[in-house]
């Protein structure tokens, strides 16, 4: 589902003021182009002291990948997936989730609690929560008290979900976009936040000759506007993340994990039963500069039984 075309109970793309306290709830920079080569005494310990030197041209042989047999430390899940559940039972979930194993969570909206509760809830069962979802329209209208109850609760990156339809019709809405989260990432690196933007498939749609997705990250400044790389949106789009970590190196702080059983219909699955390679994705991390995965499954049948399922191949995956 595309959460900023069906809200509903905790959605981040329709962010409304809370309680008291500024709490939230809730109702896609470098210049393009930049490309790392391979670390020349790597290349050369690889080979042999014997071997020669090379120039490493642009393309998939300069990617510099982490050596194998590395496991993800902190398994994160995007709390979206269970939103349902924490509209019933706030803290009993977040319990369940870090009784499965997940220390981290990303929020998606804080179903009118103000940030002191939410962080009193974090803290009594033991998760950490690096990120949250918001929206464009809090940006342009109420970007100081998010920071603010950003900072009270804990949390280190705010992540703009999506863009509504009728803000993205054509390549300028892209452009003034590109300008807006300049200055959102600008004011939220004043405030010790760090601000990321989080795709879905419509940015790999060509619009006007481009590539929107292309522009935002050609247009926005890399020390201001980080993004978080959604897995299956990105793949459902066509698109190859190792491309990007390649062109737009360190910018990747945050990836959403979900699935695809491929096409032509890409349903969404647990992590591990469909088509995408994370072995192969994950095995880029610092390239792409990963430092959080959030599980996330945005129509589980079954949510426990489907963030169990998932958490349980990341804690396996060596890569």
């Amino acid at each position: 589902m595309d959460k900023c075309s069906s809200p509903s109970t905790g959605h981040p793309c329709g962010w409304t003021e809370t309680d008291a306290g500024g709490g939230l709830r809730g109702g896609a920079p470098e210049a393009a182009g930049a490309v790392t080569g391979i670390d020349r005494r790597a290349f050369l310990r690889t080979l042999g002291a014997s071997a020669l030197a090379a120039v490493c041209l642009p393309g998939p042989a300069c990617r510099q990948r982490r050596p194998a047999g590395e496991r993800i430390e902190r398994v994160g899940l995007q709390l979206y997936t269970v939103r349902g559940e924490l509209a019933e039972d706030f803290e009993g979930t977040l319990e369940r989730v870090a009784h499965i194993g997940y220390s981290e969570v990303e929020f998606a909206g804080y179903f009118g609690r103000n940030p002191g509760a939410v962080r009193g809830a974090l803290e009594r069962t033991g998760l950490r929560a690096p990120a949250a979802l918001t929206s464009v329209q809090l940006l342009e209208q109420d970007w100081p008290r998010a920071l603010d109850a950003a900072r009270s609760i804990g949390h280190r990156y705010l992540v703009v979900a999506g863009i509504p339809a009728e803000e993205r019709r054509t390549l300028d809405d892209y452009h003034r976009l590109a300008e807006l989260f300049n200055r959102a990432g600008e004011q939220a690196g004043a405030a010790g936040i760090r601000f990321a933007y989080h795709n879905h498939d419509f940015e790999f749609v060509l619009l006007e000759g481009s590539t929107p997705y292309d522009v935002l990250l050609a247009e926005t400044d890399a020390e201001h506007v980080l993004l978080e790389l959604d897995l299956y949106w990105i793949t459902k789009g066509g698109h190859d993340p190792l491309a990007y970590f390649e062109s737009y190196p360190g910018r990747f702080h945050l990836v959403h994990v979900k699935d695809s059983a491929g096409p032509p219909d890409h349903a969404m699955v647990d992590v591990g039963s469909g088509v995408i390679d994370f072995k192969s994705i994950f095995g880029w991390r610092e390239q792409a500069g990963i430092r959080h995965f959030f599980v996330e499954h945005d129509q589980p049948p079954d949510a426990f039984t489907s963030i169990q399922a998932s958490y349980e191949y990341l804690r396996r995956l060596e890569f």
